[in-house]
């Protein structure tokens, strides 16, 4: 196999263990994360780590059901369980968590969390344009500065935070460039691939080296022999809740039922990546609330960005079925699915809704159902 390869980006969550053990001794300071409305530009400007909190597997869940409901969205229990049960060492290295009221589930399980570590909330606004929207999340994001230089004692420099901007810029270009690598003909990438490189590199230690990896990974695969047979292969469009490494199960399934996801407009795939701080501000605050604001989660209302964007991605990616995947209980993304529905109705394409949890148990049947839609591929 090549030297640059997806492979590599398996290793960064444990290599990022390995270092932060090394590095905590040191006093590093590390900022835990439940979502990608939180601002890790301040994080690094604050000279700290930031790492993704959200969780993706089954195993904690049964854990977190001592506590939490059992008819609560499972990224929440499975976030929750491997908090209460320590078994995320990067829950364990966090000087302070993040999260934000972007549903009602996440936002009393915080309330609850804050019993293990201290939590800082964040008011989300839902509404993108208004006015009151911008001037209610610039004072969040201040609000946050002034959290994070007081619980990990340093001061954030607005020459700092422009810094740490024109990083986090790098590296969603970086991203973008290559997810849309699989707008070719065959896909050079899987749609597990495409899952490991945007979801692993989350957990990177150093954002200078994860966008140099990104670009070795990119000259690696306009260069990789790709079947053309793989072109043959129908072109799936996933959509709706987060999707990680331990709840892929519907990206898996499309694999081997001999179909390609070649793009993901979840929160951990495509939908923040043309999202760009605006450097010409004056202010980094705004810059960074103006941009965070712009994010097109269900939680949003109305949420119209999504629907331009997944119309567009339908075409760039030149998809030929959408999937709508939505996790118990998660109920903003699960009405907006009708909306989504007519978006890939008026593009002519087959669409089909899922809701399921993080446990295999529904293997089979999403199995049947996703067969059903494949078949309505005209080739």
């Amino acid at each position: 196999m090549e030297n640059n390869t997806v492979d590599q980006f398996m290793d960064i969550r444990a290599a990022t263990v390995a270092k932060m053990l090394e590095e905590k001794e040191k006093g590093m300071k590390v900022v835990g994360i439940y979502c990608t409305f939180c601002p890790q530009e301040l994080v690094l400007a604050a000279g700290a780590i930031p790492v993704g909190l959200c969780g993706t597997r089954e195993e904690p869940i049964p854990a977190a059901e001592e506590v939490l409901p059992r008819n609560l969205c499972p990224l929440i229990k499975s976030s929750y369980g491997f908090a209460a049960t320590d078994t995320c060492p990067f829950f364990n290295f966090s000087n302070l968590i993040v999260g934000e009221t972007t549903c009602d589930g996440k936002k009393k399980m915080f309330e609850i969390m804050q019993e293990l570590k201290p939590v800082h909330v964040m008011q989300l606004p839902h509404r993108h344009k208004a006015g009151a929207s911008l001037d209610l999340w610039v004072d969040e994001i201040r609000s946050l500065r002034t959290k994070i230089e007081a619980e990990l004692q340093v001061e954030i420099k607005d020459e700092d935070i422009w810094k740490a901007i024109n990083l986090v810029n790098q590296e969603k270009k970086a991203l973008k460039e290559i997810s849309d690598l699989n707008r070719n003909s065959p896909p050079p990438m899987s749609g597990l691939e495409l899952l490991t490189v945007v979801w692993s590199g989350g957990f990177s230690f150093d954002k200078k080296e994860l966008v140099e990896m990104l670009a070795e990974l990119k000259k690696t695969l306009e260069s990789r022999e790709v079947d053309p047979q793989f072109a043959k292969k129908p072109r799936i469009l996933l959509t709706g809740c987060p999707v990680g490494l331990g709840s892929e199960k519907v990206v898996r399934l499309v694999d081997e039922l001999g179909a390609t996801v070649v793009a993901m407009e979840n929160c951990t795939g495509y939908k923040t990546l043309e999202l760009m701080a605006d450097t010409t501000k004056n202010d980094p605050i705004v810059a960074l609330a103006e941009k965070y604001l712009n994010i097109p989660c269900s939680c949003m209302s109305p949420n119209p960005y999504r629907m331009d964007l997944l119309g567009r991605m339908i075409d760039d990616f030149n998809a030929e079925a959408v999937i709508d995947l939505t996790w118990q209980a998660c109920h903003t993304y699960n009405i907006e699915s009708h909306e989504v529905e007519k978006v890939v109705k008026d593009k002519g394409l087959p669409f089909l809704h899922l809701e399921s949890d993080y446990s295999s148990s529904d293997e089979e049947s999403l199995k049947v159902r996703i067969e059903a839609m494949l078949e309505m591929i005209e080739k």
